[in-house]
């Protein structure tokens, strides 16, 4: 449902606004999923940049800028591919995990926030879909002419990671 109404946001807006287009946006979003690191319910920060001559090194150079501000110089980010509807190609950022050393915790277990894997997703993102721009040409969104990228992050996952924090639903409890 989110990724619906992401794309409907974004093409309101395209509607609204020829290009350049340059947008960030907070809203709550609900889903179904509920362990350390989802939460049913939780906060996103969603951007969407539109203009002539965007590319994937603008997008990439805009996640790692934020990532690095966020966490700092020491924290790995990564990016690797993932499927969005709305986006092509689509990818989701990765930082290294913060609560154990190489995915297992002291006592040898799996780390539960990591899963094992070293990483935690912090954000999905790619470039629009030309297809997107097809819904709103009328408005001066050539898809042959614009491109674009949009990202968005739960704010709470990003605390998490900021502050150390072991499970997303400590956020919730009293």
């Amino acid at each position: 449902k989110f990724y619906d109404d992401a794309e409907q946001y974004y093409r309101r807006s395209m509607e609204l606004q020829p290009p350049p287009l340059y947008v960030v946006v907070p809203g709550r979003v609900y889903r179904p999923d509920n362990d350390a690191t989802h939460t049913p319910q939780f906060n996103q920060v969603e951007g969407l940049a539109v203009d002539e001559d965007i590319t994937l090194a603008d997008l990439k150079g805009t996640l790692l800028s934020f990532a690095r501000a966020m966490f700092g110089e020491d924290r790995e980010v990564r990016l690797r591919p993932h499927f969005f509807p709305f986006t092509e190609p689509s990818a989701e950022v990765d930082v290294s995990c913060f609560n154990c050393t190489d995915g297992y915790m002291p006592d040898g277990s799996r780390c539960p926030v990591c899963k094992g894997s070293r990483w935690v997703e912090i954000l999905g993102s790619g470039l629009v879909d030309p297809n997107v721009f097809e819904y709103v040409r009328e408005h001066g969104y050539d898809p042959e002419r614009i491109q674009g990228f949009a990202f968005g992050m739960g704010i709470e996952r990003i605390a998490m990671l900021k502050h150390g924090i072991p499970d997303l639903r400590l956020f919730y409890d009293n």
